[in-house]
Parts: C-alpha cells; structure tokens; sequence
C-alpha cells in the first residue's frame, strides 16, 4: 500500500533520537489522512494531524515546527496530546479556550424565561429580532442561546382552534363532504403553508 507521507521525500529533516508517537496504528494514520484531505476538516485538526504524521515519520520537533510554520512548544503539545488520548485528543478544546460569554447566567435565565412565557405585543411569537430589541442584546447572542436550549418559539406543536365566527359551520360543512360526499363527486383537500 502506498503512503504519499513515507513514499515522497520530505525536506524535513529526520531525527531519529525523538519518539514518535507510540504505537501509530494503520488506521489511525489512515483516519489522520483522510481529515487533512477533507475540506471540511477545521484547519486546526488538519495542522494537528500533520504534525502527529510527520512526527511518526520520524522527523524532529524543530524540523515539523519549521516545515508546517508553528511554534516547536505547539508540536511538542500535539504529539503528547495524541500519545495521551489518540485521535480524540485532535479535535478537543482545552477548558479555558475560546471567547469567553459576554452574557452571565442571569441574562441567559431572562431571556429563556421572557421566550417561553412571553409574546410581544401585537404578535403571535418572538423573533429573534424582537427578543433581541427587547432584551438589549445582539440577534446572534439570541440566536445562539435559543439554539443551545433548543428553543424555536416560531413552531407551534399544539392545535389551534379557528377565531373565525362561522368556524363551526364551515368545518362542520367540510366534515359532511369527508363523511357523506355527493354521488359522481370528488373531494380534494389543500392544505395551506405559510
């Protein structure tokens, strides 16, 4: 089977006192492959895969870190991180990294609350627009507060009865065509969406 990474020559140069990675399986380096060929693989996976693979080849810390333009404490991380948790261990985010929330518990608490309990005047359900007006936050903090509690205040899972003052006559009348329709007739129902 050929390996582009053991059968092209690599100006990298090679080390032979540093360990690699211990005990890289073939699947491994076949799964680590396959994320940095993929477009959609996050680019910071994709630089941590090349730096575990070039590490297995045998290449030293200071010859990857110069080859692939990181920091020589940052492949030395990478390559601890796999030997300690393999591939899992590339696609975590250390606690504490990351933007941090702008919004404390509270904030989060009320605008939950003021969704599920709430609808603005005039309205039938909030937006995200609406919500964010009126609680003074941005349209994509909301967004992403309702995401992460799984909130979609536009979608209705319950019936709704008609306000319409001829409802029951007129469904009563739709009913009779379901239940006793003319002789020669045929009834077609439409369903309108919004």
């Amino acid at each position: 089977m050929s390996n582009k990474y053991l059968d092209t020559p690599s100006p990298l140069g090679v080390c032979w006192d540093m360990p690699s990675p211990s005990g890289l399986s073939v699947s491994e380096r076949q799964q680590m492959q396959q994320w940095v060929a993929a477009h959609g693989t996050p680019q910071q996976v994709a630089l941590r895969c090349r730096i575990v693979l070039a590490s297995a080849d045998g290449h030293s810390d200071v010859a990857i870190a110069q080859q692939l333009s990181v920091n020589r404490k940052t492949v030395m991380l990478w390559r601890r991180r796999f030997s300690e948790q393999r591939l899992d261990g590339l696609w975590e985010i250390a606690p504490g990294r990351g933007r941090k929330p702008n919004y404390d518990a509270d904030k989060i608490a009320a605008i939950v609350d003021a969704t599920l309990q709430t609808k603005p005047e005039g309205m039938t359900h909030w937006s995200c627009r609406t919500m964010a007006k009126s609680q003074s936050v941005s349209k994509s903090t909301i967004n992403n507060i309702w995401q992460a509690h799984q909130l979609k205040p536009h979608r209705v899972k319950t019936f709704k009865l008609s306000r319409d003052p001829k409802f029951l006559e007129k469904m009563t009348d739709v009913i009779g065509l379901y239940l006793n329709p003319p002789e020669q007739a045929i009834v077609l129902c439409v369903d309108e969406k919004s």
